[in-house]
């Protein structure tokens, strides 16, 4: 079980009804599009920013429905705070987030906050494996004195980014991490 999950199950029928739900083209504003590459970012009309662009949960507990409405079925409970999406649509006052294992679904905009967060190699995290640590460094440089040693699937709190370092928190540790090793920021993406 990885550290931001909250249960081990998901039912065939609320993962075909999200299926169903992520279908209609009028619950979208603007999808993303890809340019050699790299993901283009569009503002949609309702809010003005950008899609597809990473948020992180206000609450220990969130909802994540199958559509964008109370009426529609939970499909998963996420329990931390703080833990990143990426918001990829909206519909009225509901975004379509996906999570770091690709699992997608509507919360209400009043859950998300716009504090940058990031999970630390969740990709690398595997079942009946040992979890990979990761090193915090003292300044962007990996021949830089190393701070603190972290694992793979914690949150970082991200302060700032150049597109190839950014600068973070994690409990009591500030330092450096490669961007390429965080889930929760763009690739080259600049964050001040």
């Amino acid at each position: 079980m990885k550290p931001w999950q909250s249960n081990m199950w998901r039912p065939v029928g609320v993962l075909i009804a999200l299926i169903l739900a992520m279908g209609p083209a009028a619950m979208g504003t603007v999808s993303a599009a890809e340019d050699d590459g790299q993901k283009s970012r569009s503002a949609t009309p309702g809010t003005g920013l950008p899609l597809p662009r990473f948020v992180s949960l206000k609450s220990d507990r969130v909802n994540l429905r199958s559509g964008p409405g109370t009426d529609y079925p939970t499909a998963w409970v996420y329990r931390r705070a703080g833990l990143p999406v990426e918001v990829i649509k909206e519909f009225e006052t509901w975004r379509q987030v996906r999570d770091a294992d690709g699992a997608t679904g509507w919360v209400l905009q009043s859950l998300l906050s716009g504090r940058r967060t990031a999970l630390v190699l969740p990709w690398d995290i595997k079942p009946d494996k040992p979890v990979p640590q990761v090193d915090i460094y003292s300044s962007d440089s990996p021949s830089s004195q190393a701070v603190a040693k972290v694992e793979a699937g914690v949150i970082a709190n991200i302060h700032d980014c150049d597109g190839r370092w950014c600068q973070v928190t994690i409990d009591e540790y500030r330092g450096y991490l490669e961007q390429k090793k965080l889930w929760g920021i763009y690739e080259n993406e600049v964050v001040k």
